[in-house]
Formats: structure tokens, sequence, C-alpha cells
């Protein structure tokens, strides 16, 4: 998220606009209607409203879309604490129950952050009409810096 700033302050409204903008740029995104609702410095919170189209032949999300959800909250978590371009190098999840219900809702943290890479952890719930929620997948991944990033600079130590 190079527009963040490597070492400067950056307002909440600033950040969250930056990861939306970010967002729109994703075609895919775009066309699944996913929507950032939060994101702050090694956190991100994504949300898609799940329609027919979304859904598979059981009327529950499919797998992908849950897939989806988790990759992309946890690249957001991940870039917004490392504060430069970013991709997913890898993650894991498991689905604990069918997404079932009107909307989904991916909440995603940075656990660890070094220097070129961020360990994050996803749940994502969904929402029913009467706005409970339940937790459909666990997820967690490595998110990378691209390699012509450039690199977080730091003041030397004085000899």
């Amino acid at each position: 998220m190079s527009g963040l700033g490597n070492d400067q302050e950056v307002s909440p409204e600033a950040v969250l606009a930056y990861g939306r903008s970010v967002l729109a740029a994703q075609p895919f995104s775009v066309l699944i209607g996913a929507e950032l609702h939060a994101l702050a410095p090694g956190h991100a919170e994504l949300q898609l409203p799940l329609t027919a189209q979304l859904k598979q032949q059981y009327g529950f999300a499919h797998g992908g879309i849950v897939s989806y959800m988790a990759d992309n909250a946890l690249t957001f978590a991940g870039g917004s604490a490392l504060r430069v371009p970013v991709v997913t190098s890898e993650f894991k999840i498991n689905y604990v129950r069918p997404a079932i219900g009107q909307r989904l809702i991916a909440r995603a943290r940075a656990v660890h952050t070094g220097s070129s890479q961020a360990v994050c952890t996803c749940e994502v719930v969904a929402v029913a009409d009467d706005g409970t929620e339940k937790l459909c997948a666990l997820a967690q991944g490595t998110i990378a810096t691209l390699p012509d990033s450039p690199k977080k600079t730091s003041t030397p130590a004085k000899s």
C-alpha cells in the first residue's frame, strides 16, 4: 500500500479511502460487489452482499467466494501493516460451516509483521437476516512485499 507512506502519520480516513481505491482497481472485486468497510494498519474488514450469483447449488456461498473474502482481507491487513505493495504468498482456509445469510464479512489482522512479510489471520462470518453472525471459515496467510517495492528506511544507528 505505497500510498500510505512508510514513516509518516496518515489519518484513518485517508487509510480507508486509499484502501477503497485499491479495491476499486480490482476488476473481480468490483464484479462481485466487495466493499471495504474498515482499514487500519494491520486490520481490515471486507464485506460482500451474498447474491444468488455467488451461491452454489445448495443455496450457500460458493467456497471460492468465501476463499476470496479471506484472501483479500488477509492481503489488506498485511499490506496496511507493511505499508508497501504486497501480494499473498500463501494462505490456508478451514471451512467450518456453510455460509448462509445475506452478507459475508471477513475480518483480518496482522499477527506478526517483519521487514518483508506479514503473517495474518482472518475470520469469515455470514450475517443472517436478523443480523446474527455465524463463523463460516478461518484462514491464515503470509503476505509478502512485491520484489520491486521500496524498502522501509530507518535511520542507521550512530557509532
